[in-house]
């Protein structure tokens, strides 16, 4: 069965011949490299080694030039050139309606990825929107930073529990309402109790 498909590409135009070569060529590797991401596999196709960096600036501008989307450019230029030879159009016909095709699919698949790019980090807690909410403390804060405690605190929606420090001159103790005022680092907040600070 082989050599009689292989027989059957060579009876082919030498355009013919080409476009099924790389439209299943490239079907073949798309397929095994998705079977791969789906099982977890070291290679995330479709995560194409993303790390959550800023998504509007400059440093995801390289992911539209990706080894996944020359995959995806390749199986999808094979596959519209070889239908569109095939149903009588000329070899520059083929590879414009191709190429065109292509380009399109990948720009498709970018955008695609990139808003759940967008959604996924939209859920990672962000401790800067913390700052000015009031929340309540849930382990004594020692007084001027010779300690943490913890408060408990609504950030993007949610309540959270999140270790604190505090500037003021007497320890706050559990149970008492606090600002946040800054955060120390991303896992820190910097809160007070003064009540002329709350809003």
């Amino acid at each position: 069965m082989l050599s009689n498909f292989i027989s059957w590409l060579l009876e082919m135009q030498s355009m013919e011949m080409m476009l099924w070569i790389i439209a299943l060529l490239f079907s073949t590797i798309l397929v095994i490299l998705s079977i791969l991401s789906l099982l977890g596999g070291a290679f995330d196709f479709f995560d194409d080694g993303y790390d959550g960096g800023d998504i509007d600036g400059g440093d995801v501008s390289f992911q539209f030039f990706s080894i996944r989307n020359l995959v995806v450019f390749f199986t999808i230029f094979g596959w519209s050139g070889l239908a569109t030879k095939q149903a009588g159009g000329s070899d520059i016909a083929a590879i414009a309606v191709g190429l065109l095709s292509g380009v399109t699919m990948v720009a498709i698949l970018y955008l695609l990825l990139k808003n759940v790019y967008k959604l996924r980090q939209s859920g990672t807690l962000q401790v800067e929107n913390a700052i000015n909410q009031v929340g309540e403390v849930y382990l004594r804060i020692p007084s001027q930073r010779g300690g943490r405690g913890k408060v408990h605190v609504v950030v993007q929606g949610r309540l959270v529990e999140i270790e604190a420090v505090t500037d003021d001159e007497t320890d706050i103790a559990t149970g008492k309402t606090v600002q946040v005022v800054n955060k120390l680092n991303s896992n820190v907040l910097v809160v007070t109790s003064k009540t002329n600070s709350l809003q």
